[in-house]
């Protein structure tokens, strides 16, 4: 049996589901807004544009989002195929772990079973491998990674390095 809710019944609920929707929809902008495409492209054009000055292999760099969603990406002509999951899987390892990927590279030489398993986890998309590095904002807040691959692993980090600070973001490697 079907119900109809009175006309006043029914301007309440809608004003409910309005109040709901909006309150919902706050969280999820602010926390888009925190790193835009725009300057994820900016990261990742300011990476590219290093690795052609300094003459480095094609690469592929990405930027992945403070929960690990890709937020940009591009690959170099010339590539390889498995650039793209290569880079992808430093940056989700920086990202996942709060560091660059050269630390966590230096970690995992320590505790082998600990990253093997972490790799485990999350279905191979984990690489603690140096040319990853954290995006962070002027209040030190972990705003996503951006990682390369293509070139040696310094390069790489060289790269997004250069990219992440051309745009205006710091990091959590110091020079």
């Amino acid at each position: 049996m079907r119900t109809t809710l009175p006309a006043a019944g029914r301007a309440v609920l809608a004003a409910a589901l309005l109040a709901l929707g909006a309150a919902g929809a706050q969280e999820p902008a602010t926390q888009a807004a925190e790193l835009t495409l725009e300057q994820a492209n900016a990261i990742v054009a300011g990476a590219i544009a290093r690795a052609r000055e300094r003459n480095f292999r094609p690469l592929t760099v990405v930027v992945l989002d403070a929960s690990g969603e890709l937020k940009a990406m591009q690959r170099e002509d010339g590539a390889s195929m498995f650039r793209f999951d290569i880079a992808v899987g430093k940056a989700y390892a920086a990202v996942g772990m709060g560091a660059s990927s050269r630390y966590l590279a230096e970690r995992a030489r320590e505790n082998p079973n600990f990253f093997v398993a972490l790799a485990a986890t999350a279905d191979g998309k984990f690489l603690p491998q140096t040319g990853a590095v954290l995006i962070l904002n002027a209040d030190g807040r972990v705003l996503g990674a951006a990682g390369a691959s293509g070139a040696a692993g310094a390069e790489d980090e060289e790269a997004v390095l250069h990219g992440i600070r051309s745009a205006g973001f710091s990091t959590d490697i110091e020079d």
